[in-house]
């Protein structure tokens, strides 16, 4: 039988009613949800004021969220404000935000040692997840597809000193032991990647059983079928894993904090500059140039960082726009 504490509760979410009552989304389809109880899954509908007051797909239930139903458990009633959630902006020019999963522990934001390795798109995620609440983990999967991963590792330690990044092969079992080790005390973890790197049988290896289908690995370049189709909340060992769909689009919802906190290295190189409004460009006594000049600061990231400086500030506009448009 479930307890609060083995779906995940945590005491910071307060009392809003009676425990028989609580339930956590494990699934979420076209206006209707599955969610799991202490006394096991249900299936939910919003009710109509819930349904009413939502504005924006923010708003709805999500993968991971904790909802208040009805005593016969078939309609949501309220929605328990989330104490984390990593989002993306929706794709197009809606500027909406979208959650990918709530009341999250940790994000393992996954990438595969081989073809679908790309550093930028790394620095996307871990934006957002710095944004999220939860701590943000880089996973390096398919480790058994590359000879000697030790620089690439490196280079992504010296980038991001903050956050741990863990190798392993579901093939081999390499570094499964390390992940193991982190599905403790049922926190919820969300795996964020593109499609074919390994995310589901990794969630398979570290669970000992198929819960999530899986592909072949293509030959052509080197990356998995793409099988999972819609975010699962999973009960893997004394943890929750939410296995989510390959993203192809990952619109950025955050701000500049997030990205000089991902960029560290180049925020504080921006502080040695002679001059507080500098561009990083021509300017004379400019840290981050002399750095790239004396090889210190990969060319590659400081270009990487000015785009999505200008995506954050363009977003920001388009914000402040439609909010000016919503008061008149």
């Amino acid at each position: 039988m479930n307890t609060l504490l083995t779906l995940g509760w945590n005491e910071a979410f307060g009392c809003y009613a009676e425990k028989e009552q609580l339930a956590r989304i494990i699934t979420t389809g076209q206006n209707t949800y599955q969610g799991l109880t202490i006394n096991g899954p249900c299936h939910l509908k919003l009710t109509g004021k819930v349904s009413h007051s939502i504005t924006e797909k923010y708003d709805l239930p999500a993968v991971g969220d904790w909802v208040v139903t009805d005593p016969h458990q078939q309609v949501i009633q309220q929605i328990i404000p989330r104490r984390s959630s990593f989002v993306r902006n929706v794709a197009g020019n809606q500027d909406q935000r979208q959650v990918i999963a709530a009341n999250l522990d940790e994000i393992w934001l996954v990438m595969s040692l081989n073809h679908d390795l790309n550093l930028p798109r790394l620095n996307r995620y871990i934006i957002n997840a710095w944004d999220s609440g939860a701590l943000p983990v880089i996973i390096l999967t398919k480790a058994d597809l590359i000879a000697d991963s030790t620089m690439i590792i490196k280079e992504i330690q010296l980038e991001h000193p903050g956050i741990d990044v863990l190798v392993c092969s579901a093939k081999t079992g390499v570094g499964l032991e390390d992940l193991q080790a982190r599905l403790t005390h049922y926190r919820t973890i969300a795996l964020v990647g593109s499609s074919g790197i390994g995310k589901s049988t990794l969630i398979n290896q570290l669970a000992g059983r198929d819960l999530q289908l899986t592909g072949d690995i293509r030959e052509d370049d080197g990356r998995g079928r793409h099988t999972t189709t819609s975010r699962n909340l999973l009960a893997v060992q004394h943890a929750w894993l939410v296995d989510t769909p390959g993203m192809r689009e990952f619109g950025l919802w955050s701000t500049g904090e997030q990205l000089n906190q991902t960029f560290e290295d180049i925020a504080e190189l921006a502080e040695s500059c002679r001059f507080g409004d500098c561009a990083h460009g021509s300017e004379p006594g400019c840290a981050v140039t002399s750095a790239i000049a004396q090889g210190r600061l990969s060319a590659e990231r400081f270009k990487d960082y000015q785009k999505l400086q200008r995506e954050l500030a363009y977003l920001e506009k388009r914000k402040r726009e439609t909010e000016l448009k919503k008061r008149r």
